[in-house]
């Protein structure tokens, strides 16, 4: 693993930036001043080089021992047909990013930004809705003075700029959100990674005490406030 000096400031830790709201995090917590370092953890290495980051390349299934963080942001996701499976789906969703919230929290980490989903309950009727609630569950257990929940609705983006497959549902259903968007309520529009990413960095920086949960009403335009 690589190196650097010790930190003047937060040391942050980020899982999932190879992602459409993880690559949006990093990029926030690099403009950020008040963050020193950032811990990038995640199956391959990025492309991306910053005197700020630091890059692990792991196995979320034998994490051994993180680099201390102050904060620490998990944006994993995946849907069951990407990862071929209820169980394989499960294994990203659920138990890589409470393997990964329990180990930061082993090593000092107080505050905890995490992507969910919007409708995640542990007893709902949809697999997908159930394992994101689930997992919302486990880490409120954590003990993490600060734990924020982003539920976004429908995430617009170009996932094929990030090598991601495309999604059907989602290109019909990004159209019929921009053309019903004025009678459609707030927690229900389509909004942008960036929007999300930036409304959970400064959430976790504010350090409200306990889990908060925000929508994407809540979210909408966080992106024009960007963390300096």
């Amino acid at each position: 693993m690589e190196t650097a000096t010790a930190p003047t400031g937060r040391v942050v830790l980020l899982a999932g930036a190879t992602g459409m709201v993880g690559q949006e995090i990093l990029a926030a917590l690099l403009a950020d001043k008040s963050c020193q370092v950032v811990h990038s953890v995640g199956r391959r290495k990025l492309t991306l080089s910053h005197p700020k980051l630091i890059q692990h390349v792991l196995d979320f299934k034998a994490l051994g021992q993180l680099p201390n963080a102050d904060d620490v942001y998990i944006a994993l996701g995946t849907t069951i047909k990407v990862a071929g499976s209820q169980s394989a789906f499960r294994a990203i969703d659920f138990e890589a990013v409470v393997a990964l919230a329990l180990a930061a929290r082993a090593q000092g980490a107080t505050r905890l930004g995490v992507v969910s989903a919007m409708g995640a309950a542990p007893a709902a009727r949809i697999f997908y809705s159930q394992v994101k609630g689930e997992m919302e569950q486990a880490l409120a257990a954590m003990g993490f003075k600060t734990l924020v929940i982003a539920r976004p609705a429908m995430l617009a983006g170009d996932r094929e700029a990030l090598n991601q497959p495309g999604r059907l549902g989602e290109v019909i259903g990004l159209a019929v959100t921009r053309l019903l968007k004025p009678l459609i309520p707030a927690n229900y529009r389509s909004i942008s990674a960036q929007d999300v990413a930036h409304g959970l960095v400064q959430a976790v920086q504010l350090g409200q005490p306990g889990v908060t949960r925000l929508l994407s009403g809540a979210l909408q335009g966080a992106g024009q406030h960007a963390v300096k």
